[in-house]
Order: C-alpha cells, then structure tokens, then sequence
C-alpha cells in the first residue's frame, strides 16, 4: 500500500510545481499597472451618470493607453465585468462596486485597483457626485477596452 501512495505523492508534488510558473505566469499581466497622474484635469460637463460615463471611461483611457487593446476585440474574452463607480464633487474615487465578476478572477482586483489608482477623475461640476457603471472588456494579454468605448469584437 505504501508503494501507491509514494508515486501519488510524487505524482501531485510534480503537478503543483509544473502549475504554479504557468499560474505565476498567467497572473503577470494582471499585475497593477501604475496610472498617469491627472490624466483628465478640466471638470465634466455632463449633466447625467450616463452622459458622465464617457468622461470617466476617456480618463481610464488616458490613465491607462498602453493597456488599452486597439482594434477590434478577440471573438473570446478573458474576463468581463461590470463596475459600478461613485465619484465624489472633487472627482475623487469613493466607492468601486463590482456588479458581474468576471470569470477569470485575477480581473476584478486588477480593474478595481485601476480605477482607484486613476482617481482623481473629472469632477462632476454640474451633479455634484456621480455614480456610474461601466463594462471592462478583457483580453487574456491585460489589454481592455470598455463598453463604453468599445470598437467592436471580432
């Protein structure tokens, strides 16, 4: 009996070893990436979290354009979700609502912790605070585009 359970041992330490790089490796390009301070400086203009919605996802872009996929999006996606954000009057993050997870885990985080660390976002001058959703659209290389401005899937 004990010589069955060696090779099994032997069998699950090989495949956790063989797993974790290919885990480690996956996850990469999920790491944090560092923000453009004020990417976005003059206040929005928009009169309602719709209207609002395209001052925040501009700001993401230009917080972010190296992450951004150009063209259009793979016919299958990494991961997405759906994110609820509240900006306060002086366009500072105050809340970050993940309203659909993702499948792939590793997004949420990584798209939450975007979104903070892009703050301040343009002050919503004419509604005093806002609360938006948007939709992040992700390729398994971290590029994203969201729905917002989206250019289409293949």
């Amino acid at each position: 009996m004990n010589t069955l359970r060696l090779p099994l041992v032997a069998t699950l330490a090989l495949a956790a070893a063989l797993a974790a790089p290919a885990a480690l490796a996956q996850s990469k390009q999920f790491a944090n990436a560092p923000a453009v301070a004020g990417a976005f400086k003059r206040p929005s203009e928009a009169q309602t979290p719709l209207e609002y919605r395209n001052d925040g996802a501009r700001h993401i872009y230009a917080a972010y354009g190296k992450h951004i996929h150009k063209g259009k999006m793979p016919p299958l996606l990494y991961g997405v979700a759906i994110i609820e954000t509240e900006i306060d009057a002086q366009g500072n993050v105050q809340n970050v609502r993940v309203v659909r997870k993702p499948a792939a885990a590793e997004v949420e985080p990584w798209a939450v912790n975007m979104i903070k660390a892009a703050s301040p976002f343009p002050a919503p001058s004419k509604m005093g605070s806002v609360r938006y959703t948007d939709i992040w659209l992700v390729d398994k290389s971290g590029r994203f585009q969201l729905d917002t401005l989206t250019e289409g899937q293949r």
